[in-house]
């Protein structure tokens, strides 16, 4: 088995590699012709003496007597050390020393897969000492930067290495359980995606593999050392020291991220106190950014640029004046500004919850989330989110509520957040509710869903639910309808719903159930 997952890896390496390679010749070759620059592959003892491999772009004009910024770019989770190469060449051209390398467990470098613990943290201060010792890098304007598993890696050093002043945080997350986790429901095809990565590109370690086994395997018993293995691991963790150091943070998301929903990410930004911003795409994990990395046209990198010449370079270009929240629909080409996240959905309208609804469990009615990436993609591309048609739901498995017909536009901005009240005939069980746009057919597009899972409850006895599903940018169209669907089964998540189990949902007098719609101020 040893040797397949090393034949894996080295034939994953040279299939990535050239495809990274070959956009940046192409997306950049005239740019790097007309500076002249050249990279070097080098090797980088991190922590511990752990071998890393990096590869280091200067500027062409580059001399020992001028200081230089400096950007440091750990790798995705499961790419190889060429992934920002594109980037690095455009940033180099501009002016700055840029080191990237590859993360502790993947590829060539040495160590096993830690996921951002403590090891990878000195890793990255291990890097920032070497490239100040053998670049003309500047001690005193030091940023990372990173997409998905190199994003994470970046705020958490921003916390524990003053020397960052500024970070780029790109679909990353700032609560690695509130991720994967979220409503204590296992995002499976999301974990199931960096477990299989991780097997074909790194080595993982025997904590890791023990906190895959117990996920999957529902294992209660260990549920409370999951939960602090993901906090040791996450930047709302450290979230004072990060104000405290006061490196300027920039994140950037998806709204359809699989691996790293935007709810986590907005939350993070409300907490942060130094210089922020904060941006929101369609698109799922790391596709905002994907044709930046070969080297074509893309928002989030410019965005990423201006964000490290101002703070760093010291360069006014009016990024710092600019509304640091900045959004763009899922059903609309531009971009919205805002001053700060709350602001995003200024009023609400409720949807009420009425009656009493029971649903049998097990049993998936219809109404789903999605596959992991695919459907964002679609959603991003050609505007086609999952789909199900609301009247043919079967009641039996989902509850159904409708708005009224709207007779102007909707247009949702933020976080959507069910209040219900739930009568369960076993003691523990998941549900996940649905936000749809119903068009005159009865046709449903989603807007947004969530789950929830519950453990510990007395069958028969009511409970209060409150839910806040995946934040998100859409507009309704003048005619349609929003629907509330609830059902027990998706396939993007593990249940917990006993054989024959029932849901039933009330909307008491003295505490009515409704669902409540953010929405733009028109």
């Amino acid at each position: 088995m040893g040797h397949e997952s090393k034949a894996l890896r080295t034939t994953a390496v040279g299939v990535v590699s050239a495809a990274l390679v070959a956009g940046s010749v192409l997306g950049l070759a005239p740019a790097a012709q007309a500076a002249g620059g050249g990279i070097r592959f080098v090797d980088i003892a991190g922590d511990g003496g752990t071998v890393l491999k990096a590869n280091v772009i200067t500027p062409a004009d580059a001399d020992p007597s001028r200081r230089l910024p400096l950007l440091v770019f750990p790798t995705s989770w499961g790419l190889p050390q060429v992934e920002y190469l594109a980037q690095a060449q455009k940033l180099a051209n501009s002016g700055y020393v840029v080191v990237s390398y590859n993360v502790r467990g993947f590829w060539q470098s040495g160590g096993e897969i830690e996921v951002a613990g403590p090891p990878d943290i000195a890793d990255a201060s291990r890097v920032i000492d070497w490239a100040l010792a053998n670049t003309p890098a500047d001690a005193a304007h030091i940023g990372m930067g990173g997409v998905s598993y190199g994003a994470g890696i970046s705020l958490l050093a921003a916390a524990q290495d003053k020397r960052i002043k500024a970070v780029a945080s790109l679909s990353g997350w700032a609560d690695l359980i509130d991720s994967i986790y979220s409503g204590r429901t296992q995002h499976v095809q999301a974990s199931a995606l960096l477990d299989g990565a991780s097997l074909v590109t790194g080595r993982q370690s025997a904590e890791l593999r023990q906190i895959f086994d117990s996920f999957y395997a529902s294992d209660l018993s260990r549920e409370q050392d999951m939960i602090d293995w993901g906090k040791k691991r996450s930047a709302t963790t450290y979230v004072d020291q990060i104000n405290k150091n006061g490196a300027a943070v920039m994140l950037a998301n998806a709204w359809g991220d699989s691996i790293f929903p935007p709810n986590q990410y907005a939350d993070f930004y409300e907490k942060l106190t130094v210089p922020k911003r904060l941006e929101f795409r369609p698109g799922d994990h790391a596709t905002a950014e994907l044709t930046g990395l070969f080297g074509l046209p893309n928002d989030v990198w410019s965005d990423t640029e201006r964000w490290f010449d101002h703070y760093l370079k010291g360069t006014d270009n009016g990024i710092d004046g600019e509304q640091p929240v900045r959004l763009k629909s899922r059903s609309s080409g531009g971009y919205e500004g805002y001053p700060d996240w709350k602001s995003v959905g200024a009023t609400t309208r409720r949807i009420d919850l009425s009656g009493t609804t029971t649903i049998h469990t097990n049993v998936d009615s219809g109404a789903d989330g999605g596959i992991v990436f695919l459907s964002s993609i679609l959603d991003q591309l050609v505007r086609l989110p999952p789909t199900a048609s609301i009247p043919l739901l079967p009641r039996r498995w989902a509850a159904v509520w409708q708005s009224e017909k709207y007779t102007t536009a909707q247009q949702v901005r933020g976080t959507a957040e069910l209040h219900t009240t739930v009568t369960p005939t076993a003691e523990s069980g998941t549900l996940v509710a649905y936000l749809y746009d119903v068009g005159p057919l009865g046709l449903g597009k989603l807007v947004s869903n969530a789950p929830y899972t519950f453990h510990g409850q007395t069958p028969g006895t009511a409970f209060r639910l409150d839910l806040e599903l995946n934040s998100t940018a859409y507009d309704v169209p003048a005619g349609h309808r929003l629907a509330l669907v609830v059902d027990t089964v998706d396939p993007l998540y593990i249940e917990h719903n006993p054989t024959g189990a029932r849901l039933t949902f009330s909307s008491p007098s003295n505490d009515p159930s409704y669902v409540s719609v953010p929405l733009r101020e028109q």
